[in-house]
């Protein structure tokens, strides 16, 4: 007939009669004519700071209890609370009807306006730690990157490094990480043909850095390959303005010349070339092998130039001798005794000259 209640200091209750709420008792013992058991009573626990019931509303309604330990809180659809409980950040509350309760902890409750989408905080690498993640997603822009925001498909901001939040279920949030380090291209294995018909295979490299963001992304699906094809192009047009010998002799100055074309394209896809290079150049096979006759002829041309002119300036050098030999007859003597010393060593001739000169000139004459 009769049901008992016991009630905790920590706790209240909350008594129900036929599912509709009556009131609520604080600590004690209570007693409840229950005869067809339609007397509940619900313990709710203090320590527990925050407390919500589908039947809250009326709770608030019909009971002056709540006043003294704790504080309603009704969170419209656009609005979020951040829970800290004695001074440790404890969780983050949707849009709703809550009671928090102050008897046994220092509650401090912080209101945010979520319409903002992305949430800014003082203690926010605390908050992205612990945060409920259905309510917050967090952002993380890595070093040397940058962030394109776009909030509901309309470009917000570029977020630099760093942790950001946002309150999800209240605007479309897409953040485009962008690497704004240096990187290449490889552009391999492109058939071009040159002025005088010859076609060959070219294998560059481009470098180049993203040096704006928002750009970078709205310009084009993929940035990267837009810049490739641009990068062919001005190969193509810059090969196809020269013959073949003036682009083997002058291609990285050829390629800076694309270089030029290529940084004005660049620009509109917000990047910045800062450089292109020619690897290879790969010739037929025909085209090798002449290649290879030509420079084997022109090298053998050199060597015979060389040989001449060697030829020319030995004949010349004798002449000059001959010269100066004719006008001072004393330097055509000592000339013939060095060929005499020269033939004594290597035949080991012992000559005496003696003080008449034509002992001399007969034994000149008999060597």
């Amino acid at each position: 007939m009769f049901s008992r209640f016991k009630i905790k200091p920590d706790e209240i209750g909350l008594v129900f009669k036929d599912g509709q709420f009556e009131k609520t008792i604080r600590h004690g013992k209570y007693w409840f004519f229950n005869p067809f058991g339609k007397v509940m009573v619900e313990r709710v626990s203090l320590r527990d700071p925050i407390f919500t019931h589908a039947k809250l509303r009326d709770v608030v309604k019909k009971t002056e209890t709540i006043k003294g330990i704790g504080d309603v809180l009704d969170l419209r659809d656009w609005q979020r609370a951040l829970i800290w409980v004695d001074g440790r950040f404890s969780q983050i509350l949707p849009s709703g009807l809550y009671v928090v309760w102050t008897e046994l902890a220092d509650i401090r409750v912080e209101v945010i306006d979520a319409r903002k989408a992305q949430l800014e905080h003082e203690e926010l690498p605390v908050i992205s730690r612990m945060a409920n993640i259905d309510e917050l997603g967090i952002v993380n822009v890595e070093r040397d990157h940058a962030g394109v925001l776009f909030l509901d498909g309309q470009y917000r901001s570029t977020l630099p490094p760093g942790r950001y939040a946002f309150w999800r279920k209240m605007a479309d949030v897409n953040t485009a990480p962008i690497d704004l380090r240096e990187q290449a291209i490889d552009v391999n294995g492109q058939d071009l043909m040159t002025s005088d018909k010859v076609t060959l295979r070219l294998n560059a490299v481009v470098t180049y850095r993203i040096v704006d963001p928002k750009l970078a992304v709205s310009s084009s699906d993929d940035v990267h390959q837009a810049l490739y094809r641009a990068t062919q192009f001005a190969l193509r047009v810059i090969v196809g303005q020269h013959q073949l010998d003036e682009f083997l002799e002058n291609k990285q100055a050829l390629a800076d010349k694309a270089l030029g074309q290529l940084r004005e394209r660049a620009s509109e896809l917000g990047l910045l070339v800062v450089g292109i290079g020619v690897r290879d150049v790969i010739l037929p096979g025909e085209m090798k092998n002449l290649m290879n006759k030509v420079i084997e002829a022109r090298k053998a041309a050199e060597a015979n130039l060389i040989s001449r002119r060697e030829e020319t300036a030995a004949m010349r050098s004798q002449a000059n001798t001959a010269k100066l030999l004719d006008a001072h007859p004393t330097l055509m003597r000592l000339r013939e005794l060095e060929v005499l010393e020269k033939v004594a060593q290597s035949t080991n001739l012992k000559v005496v000259l003696g003080d008449d000169e034509g002992l001399s000139n007969r034994l000149s004459g008999l060597i």
